[in-house]
């Protein structure tokens, strides 16, 4: 069976940050609010098209941002609260077959 993952090469243009971002939950349904300046910046960047990044068939933003996440901790950045929820919901997610969240800010 072929994998069809794909691979991008994003540039983080100087002066952005991981924490502009600005990630938060909505409290009623869990969902996870960013701030798009950062997102449209390593697209321009990285000449990637933003809506096909955010709003195309198989949205990538989510992957950028956990891509982005990684090598901000890897440069010796600050955990974000709302990060590690996610990181820890997909764990359990997937420890456990699926299905499985903690209600926003529980994880």
């Amino acid at each position: 069976m072929e994998d069809d993952m794909r691979t991008l090469r994003v540039t983080i243009p100087d002066g952005v940050k991981f924490a502009d971002l600005r990630l938060s939950r909505n409290v009623g349904d869990g969902s996870v609010r960013f701030a798009m300046a950062p997102i449209e910046a390593i697209c321009k960047a990285s000449a990637l098209d933003f809506a096909e990044i955010v709003h195309g068939p198989q949205p990538l933003v989510g992957q950028l941002i956990l891509a982005w996440y990684e090598d901000h901790l890897k440069d010796g950045g600050a955990p974000d609260p709302v990060q590690e929820d996610l990181r820890e919901e997909a764990r359990l997610e997937a420890e456990r077959g699926g299905g499985f969240a903690y209600p926003p800010g529980h994880a």
